[in-house]
């Protein structure tokens, strides 16, 4: 039986061996599976975790984030009581009670908790990446992005940070600041298209020739690393056409480049809306080729 046929059927048609092995391979595929979790924890008290020594502490942190994720705290807290038994004043333990009383709403006292922690163990680097998602629920951005600066000056190589706080800074419109993290991220992941496309979408909404011309080297890569990525052609077609606006018609080297790779991004979505026609809607497609500028 599949994992899709797992999770169509009844929890309570299961076995007790199919629901340890079906939690064990969305540990291991990195599957969070929240509802499905939570139903195996609030309707089948018959499963025994302590039957399960050698990896009952992992169903337990599933168990954990999933009841959270349904905005089942009462569960979480059944989960963490035991555990708090087991190992009193743990510090993962404390930060599983913040995450209870973040999801609650009670954000100071989840900060309080959090800040016991750091007291504890300054290295405690999931405590205070924490600190900053309890401050982006508040909406003190600024503060989150402060926090999340400090954090970085000390785990330099967290990419999740990075992405992070590119993503905040990208809420507030510092576009410039935005870019420099996707560039760090670009140091450890040099052959992501992806990376290159995120670049180049910041450097065309930046605006300006320079960060046009930075966009259109951006695009050309990620084509470069991936010829299938559609965004990116879509993309390319939309800086270049905005580059052609900005030279003179006649007499200039970049107009010319410009408006090769223009014609050349058009024909490549052209021949793959052939290749897929009939998969999909093309309309969104059709609409950026329509504006496309033609001499």
């Amino acid at each position: 039986m599949s994992d899709n046929d797992y999770s169509l059927a009844s929890i309570g048609d299961l076995s007790e061996d199919e629901i340890f092995d079906l939690l064990r391979k969305w540990r291991e595929s990195n599957e969070r599976k929240s509802r499905e979790i939570n139903k195996i924890w609030t309707c089948r008290p018959d499963v025994v975790i302590e039957n399960r020594p050698n990896e009952k502490y992992l169903i337990y942190e599933q168990i954990i984030l999933a009841t959270l994720d349904c905005n089942n705290s009462l569960g979480a807290i059944m989960v963490i009581n035991t555990l708090d038994k087991q190992f009193p004043r743990s510090l993962r333990v404390m930060r599983y009670k913040a995450m209870v009383l973040e999801s609650d709403g009670r954000y100071e006292d989840a900060l309080q908790v959090l800040d016991e922690i750091i007291k504890v163990d300054e290295t405690n680097a999931p405590a205070r990446k924490r600190r900053v998602a309890v401050m982006k629920a508040q909406g003190l951005i600024g503060d989150a992005i402060k926090e999340l600066v400090d954090y970085l000056k000390k785990y330099s190589a967290d990419m999740e940070a990075w992405q992070e706080l590119s993503e905040l800074y990208l809420q507030i419109g510092e576009y410039s600041r935005a870019v420099y993290c996707v560039e760090e991220l670009l140091l450890h992941q040099p052959h992501s298209h992806l990376l290159h496309q995120r670049v180049a979408d910041i450097r065309y909404t930046m605006g300006g020739v320079e960060n046009l011309e930075l966009a259109k080297s951006y695009y050309c890569q990620a084509l470069k690393l991936n010829a299938n990525n559609m965004r990116a052609l879509l993309g390319l077609i939309l800086v270049t056409n905005n580059l052609l606006g900005h030279y003179k018609p006649t007499g200039c080297s970049k107009r010319k480049e410009a408006w090769k790779l223009s014609r050349w991004a058009q024909s490549e979505v052209t021949k793959k809306q052939r290749e897929m026609r009939g998969a999909d809607d093309n309309a969104l497609t059709n609409m950026m080729l329509s504006l496309s500028i033609s001499e």
